[in-house]
């Protein structure tokens, strides 16, 4: 059986009171205040606009770590980007090689391992020299000749010393002498054949490489062991300007995160490899807090000349590329707003780059986070 349910006259009034009450408003917590217009609308997340630009709510900003830096128009040190290596200090360090050719012995603390502190003139092995049959067999017998002649010379000198009222006082002298260079010549000999050469640290330090072993036989020249000090290393690099030598005002190099500045030594006067050599040194007020460097490393170099341009300097990691290749950083150009601007960049100190054209001054470019900006779509 259906029930027909009527609307009463009651009832209808009750629903129109209802929907024409207007809303209660949400009550705010302290600080907070709902007349302020919202940033960004509820619910729209980031996103890449058709202009190109990328809107980026405040929370996503922070999520992200994004961080905008102003930039400055100033006068920037004109640099050059040059391929570099580390390179020891003649003065302080030194290869330590075999005169000839022999059998390795440990010395007296042992063999040194690499990292291992030595002091100038330590005893780091002996080499024992490497002499064939023959050669030993020929300075037996010289040894044997000397030896003999010694003998004869001291029976000789003992006779003229017994007659020295008769002799002339010149032939005893003279036969003194003789004996002498006998005897000299003799232990000379001997202690080739018995000796051996002590190998010793040309210089205080650490061991850089060591190729010893016990009972290694080495030829003549051979690398055994080179020490170094860590902290008067230098840095080389190549220059295909020769004009370069002469307009060095000092360089700059990014290690483990830091920048290390160096001060120019001087330049070669020779080409190696169609290049000239420049030699720099790091700077006393920036060795002790940069990353030790490493023998033979290669690095990036970046030489700051005496000449000047007038750029920007940008944050080496705001610098990022578009999909035409082309050299772009990010700037802010409102709260949550983002504009990418191609930008003409110089090379400067490894950290940070020159923008010579696409930004003005006072623009805030975006120096951390920026590719994660460039990668929303």
């Amino acid at each position: 059986m259906k029930k027909n349910f009527a609307l009463t006259p009651c009832m209808g009034l009750l629903l129109g009171l209802m929907l024409a009450w207007p809303a209660a408003p949400a009550l705010a917590g302290e600080g907070h205040s709902h007349d302020e217009p919202a940033a960004s609308l509820p619910g729209q997340g980031p996103q890449r606009q058709a202009d190109g630009a990328v809107f980026l709510p405040k929370p996503a900003q922070r999520q992200m770590g994004l961080r905008t830096l102003p930039v400055r128009m100033a006068a920037l040190p004109r640099s050059v980007e040059l391929n570099a290596r580390v390179v020891p200090d003649p003065n302080a360090g030194g290869r330590v090689q075999a005169m000839v050719a022999g059998r390795l012995e440990a010395g007296p603390q042992g063999f040194p391992s690499l990292g291992q502190a030595v002091k100038k003139g330590q005893v780091l092995a002996w080499l024992e020299p490497a002499a064939g049959a023959l050669e030993r067999s020929s300075q037996s017998a010289q040894v044997a000749e000397l030896q003999a002649a010694a003998e004869l010379g001291e029976k000789r000198l003992k006779r003229l010393r017994e007659l020295s009222d008769t002799v002339p006082r010149k032939e005893i002298e003279a036969l003194e002498a003789e004996l002498q260079s006998l005897q000299a010549r003799s232990r000379a000999l001997s202690g080739g054949l018995q000796g051996r050469e002590a190998l010793r640290a040309p210089a205080s330090g650490l061991i850089a490489s060591a190729n010893a072993h016990a009972g290694q036989v080495v030829e003549a020249k051979e690398l055994v062991f080179e020490v170094v000090d860590p902290q008067r290393l230098r840095v080389e690099a190549l220059a295909f300007d020769a004009a370069l030598a002469g307009d060095v005002a000092g360089a700059t190099l990014a290690q483990g995160g830091q920048r290390l500045a160096l001060d120019f030594v001087g330049a070669g006067l020779s080409l190696r490899d169609q290049a000239l050599p420049l030699s720099f040194k790091p700077s006393a007020k920036s060795w002790p807090q940069a990353t030790p460097l490493v023998l033979g490393q290669t690095l990036k170099l970046w030489v700051q000349t005496r000449s000047q341009i007038q750029g920007l300097a940008v944050p080496a990691a705001a610098l990022l590329r578009n999909p035409a290749n082309q050299a772009m950083v990010w700037v802010k150009t409102a709260p949550e707003r983002f504009e990418p601007r191609v930008v003409q960049v110089q090379p400067l100190d490894g950290a940070s780059v020159a923008v010579t054209a696409g930004l003005q001054d006072g623009d805030r470019v975006v120096s951390e986070a920026a590719s994660l900006l460039n990668q929303i779509r």
